[in-house]
């Protein structure tokens, strides 16, 4: 086998390719056109092993790939600083093999969380820990002008502070609903002028960065995705702020559905002759969970939201609930109380006391949405993923 042959020439490194967040380490793949994707198996196999690193037989084993082609790709890797040795570790039988790590600080990624009444920037390292983090007011009713100077400014002045290394790319989080694949927007609840509009490609060009597009509970499901509560597969995470909507995880990856609209959850009917909302149904869940917060009822609007969150675990059999927004977090235990109690009774009315799906906090808090954002980005450079970006010529190093 010759250094040109496919099955061993790495390419030079992992291509950009779209989210989609399954990340887990697949068999390898020794063909040409998928030497990004042997490169991601072997980084996302680099962020598991953390500080202790991994050596390149147990990378080749993991992988599937040849020693050659391990070599190669760790080689690149190096040159382009995103791994390093991380020492030697004892071997049975023979020497010492020489352990890589994963470099966290050789590329940042941006988040952006566009909520409807504030943008919140991070900066994030490639282990998806936050550097550098903004926030400022933000109008998202208003025209689509003033939201994209707002964005520009602050990604400006969150680059300008952090300084440091090269920028992969910018994943964006909004309300939805939206086309994942297209990065356009449909007809937002309470915001209709941003029916149709390109904001991937428009941000894309003020920030002149590569750009994923997705509804803020998509990215905070894929966040969470990465380091799954309790080993969990599947989940649901219900975010309640301004508004009501989830991102659902299936089978360990993100489901957006073939139209990419999957997860509308604040707008499911439970009152046929309820409330109007601002999407032109009545009854929906979005509407009579805020009008409860609306009036202080809290443990009204915990109790809607758990029904709610029943008639998920039904349709789906998720192993667990994970809450998160403003108005979640500013009531916690009331929230995490009320919808427990429901998915309890729900458990002991199909005879199945004991074992009602559990209901927790998600991590990260008020930045849950702008860390998703960020693994928009990075996380299809640690495992499989569509081709998206890398289709339009971007590397990691770019930016």
């Amino acid at each position: 086998m010759t250094s040109s042959d496919p099955e061993t020439d790495a390419g030079p490194g992992p291509d950009f390719p779209d989210a989609e967040g399954r990340g887990a380490a697949g068999p390898g793949a020794n063909l040409p056109a998928l030497r990004g994707h042997n490169a991601a198996l072997v980084l996302g196999l680099l962020r598991s092993a953390g500080e202790e690193g991994v050596s390149r037989l147990e990378l080749a084993a993991h992988t599937g790939l040849t020693p050659q082609a391990v070599s190669k790709i760790t080689a690149r890797l190096r040159a382009e600083g995103l791994a390093a040795e991380a020492g030697r570790r004892a071997s049975t039988g023979g020497k010492p093999r020489t352990v890589l790590r994963l470099v966290p600080g050789a590329r940042h990624a941006i988040g952006l969380h566009l909520d409807r009444d504030e943008l919140t920037a991070v900066l994030a390292d490639l282990a998806g820990d936050a550097v550098a983090e903004r926030r400022a007011p933000l109008a998202f009713e208003a025209a689509a002008a003033q939201v994209l100077a707002t964005v520009e400014r602050e990604v400006a002045a969150l680059r300008a502070e952090a300084g440091g290394p090269p920028v992969v790319g910018a994943g964006v989080a909004c309300p939805g609903p939206l086309d994942h694949t297209a990065g356009v927007l449909h007809r937002v609840t309470g915001a209709p002028q941003w029916d149709g509009f390109p904001l991937r490609d428009a941000l894309a060009e003020r920030l002149g960065l590569p750009v994923v597009l997705d509804k803020d509970t998509n990215a905070a499901a894929l966040g969470l995705a990465q380091r799954p509560p309790d080993g969990a597969g599947s989940f649901a995470y219900l975010h309640l702020g301004t508004g009501l909507g989830a991102g659902l995880v299936l089978g360990g990856g993100l489901h957006r559905g073939p139209r990419t609209g999957a997860g509308e959850f604040g707008h499911q009917i439970l009152q046929l002759d309820g409330p109007r909302c601002g999407c032109g149904q009545h009854g929906c869940v979005e509407a009579l969970c805020l009008a409860a917060v609306a009036r202080g009822d809290l443990p009204g609007a915990a109790r809607v939201l758990g029904v709610a969150a029943a008639n998920l675990v039904e349709l789906l059999d998720i192993d667990r609930v994970l809450l998160g927004g403003r108005t979640v977090l500013e009531n916690p235990d009331g929230f995490l109380t009320g919808v427990a109690d429901v998915l309890a009774a729900q458990a002991r009315t199909r005879g199945r006391t004991g074992t009602a799906v559990p209901v927790s906090l998600a991590v990260g808090g008020a930045r849950a949405v702008a860390d998703g954002a960020a693994q928009l980005v990075l996380a299809p450079l640690f495992g499989p993923g569509n081709p998206g970006l890398a289709a339009r010529g971007h590397r990691p190093g770019a930016g």
